[in-house]
């Protein structure tokens, strides 16, 4: 038996088969597509004139007699097949063709089954096959937007076929995401649901590809079939809402936040949440949604301590700094690791009618340089509040005060139970002794220093609210009176 569908070299042999067809079919691809190099299509009329004709570019021997061979066909830039270059223009009509050809140029095997296995055999073989790019021409046909085509060639795909990447890491689905081809995602998604988890480059998928690019038809889509996509970050830590708050696609973070609110609170690698990205750009209706969803993300700080403010002023974003101060969680004040406010970090901006706007609507609110603050800098660091930051800055000062107050109990109670006390004629023997004058003066200087660390500990706290600086007050009168009573107590014992 031998195979014939066009001219083509022969890589086993290193010959040219002749084609009696190639004029005629190169004619009328021209005139379909101008700009289309000519081509040989497969034709019926050259099976007399060509013993082994072309199918695809991997130049497999099916049997060891060598009835039947595919030999390499050239006729792109990128070695594409004829398949490549029909599903390239969007040739229904040529794909159709060259598929259906296929058993009409079988010659030597009889009709029957043994025939149709071969055929579908060789069909998809050649829908396989791909170009210098890693592209089959289903990748090809997905990536165009023809749809038609795609479910043509979905008729002799197999598992691999479908799932199959080109060199650049992509799959037929995933390019169809992020080109926003929704009719195309649906039949993919319909015929084998699970491509929806394939990953690309960069730890992609096709959610995250898709809603950086701004497709929302293509997200609801994905995210009918499969939710837990929204797990899936990119190697960088981004997930799907950092990708679309970055780009300022309303739609899709509504659509996001709406499957699943606590995303707003997701951090990437450098501690940013959806917010940081959002004041990025420049939708303030982005910022409203996310705001909407979580009010107090908006003091959530990154990892060098800017929260979204910070950020929004050194972006010269006027608007959305606006939008921020109007919270009553925003701290105008805060302070990044770097010691900076959003005021300093505004006057640090070159001189722009944004910058000016930004300078007067934080001065409005109360903002105020470092320098000006009367906080000691690791307190200051305390106005990052609901965040790690914020409960590492304030873990060391607790700690502190908690052993201060274990040494002050310790030392108060060691002077009512000194070991082997004897009294004779009421006096103390040991007071005399060498080793009592040691304890009492190493318990003297542990008591006062606790209680010292003690009372700084607790003065440095100071409120931001009116009431919480009365608190504070009463709490540095009722220590001091404590520390005097102990003082007392100790000298008296």
């Amino acid at each position: 038996m031998n195979l014939c569908v066009g001219g083509g070299r022969d890589l086993e042999s290193g010959l040219i088969s002749p084609a009696a067809s190639v004029a005629s079919s190169s004619a009328a691809a021209m005139s379909q597509n101008p700009t289309a190099e000519p081509s040989p299509s497969p034709s019926p009329s050259s099976t007399a004139s060509a013993p082994a004709l072309v199918l695809s570019n991997s130049g497999k021997r099916i049997d060891q007699a060598g009835r039947k061979k595919y030999v390499k066909q050239v006729t792109g830039r990128h070695n594409d097949t004829e398949l490549h270059l029909a599903a390239q223009r969007g040739d229904l009509a040529a794909v159709k063709q060259i598929l259906d050809d296929i058993d009409s140029q079988m010659v030597g095997t009889p009709r029957g089954a043994e025939f149709d296995a071969e055929v579908a055999e060789i069909r998809a073989s050649v829908v396989n096959e791909v170009n210098e790019l890693g592209d089959t021409a289903l990748y090809t046909a997905a990536d165009k937007g023809y749809l038609d085509i795609v479910k043509e060639l979905l008729k002799y795909s197999n598992k691999e076929t479908i799932s199959k990447k080109n060199r650049g890491g992509y799959d037929p689905l995933h390019t169809a995401a992020n080109q926003g081809h929704h009719a195309i995602v649906q039949v993919l998604l319909d015929h084998d649901p699970g491509l929806s988890r394939t990953i690309g480059p960069s730890n992609s998928t096709p959610l995250t590809s898709a809603a950086t690019r701004g497709h929302t038809a293509v997200v609801n889509e994905l995210l009918s079939k499969d939710c837990s996509l929204l797990e899936i970050s990119r190697s960088n830590g981004k997930n799907p809402l950092h990708l679309a708050a970055r780009q300022g696609h309303v739609d899709i973070v509504d659509a996001l936040l709406k499957k699943d609110s606590q995303l707003a609170r997701r951090t990437d690698k450098k501690g940013q949440t959806a917010l940081h990205m959002a004041v990025k750009g420049q939708s303030t209706g982005v910022v409203k949604l996310l705001l909407e969803a979580d009010a107090a993300i908006v003091m959530l700080p990154d990892k060098f301590g800017n929260t979204a403010l910070h950020v929004a002023t050194r972006k010269k974003r006027a608007e959305i700094v606006k939008e921020l101060l109007l919270l009553p969680d925003t701290n105008v004040n805060a302070l990044t690791r770097d010691h900076k406010t959003a005021l300093d970090i505004a006057e640090e901006l070159p001189p722009s009618e944004e910058a000016t706007d930004i300078k007067a609507c934080l001065a409005q609110y109360g903002a105020v340089r470092a320098n000006e603050l009367n906080q000691p800098r690791d307190e200051l660091r305390k106005t990052n509040s609901g965040s790690s930051t914020v409960k590492e800055s304030t873990m060391l000062p607790t700690s502190v005060t908690v052993v201060a107050v274990l040494f002050a109990t310790v030392a108060f109670a060691a002077i009512f139970t000194v070991p082997a006390v004897i009294i004779l004629d009421g006096t103390a023997v040991m007071v005399k002794s060498p080793p009592f004058k040691i304890f009492f003066i190493f318990n003297a200087i542990a008591l006062f220093t606790s209680l010292a660390v003690v009372v700084v500990q607790i003065t440095l706290v100071r409120g931001e609210t009116k009431a919480e600086k009365k608190v504070v007050e009463v709490i540095n009168k009722l220590m001091w009176l404590a520390s005097v009573c102990t003082s007392v107590a100790f000298m008296a014992s």
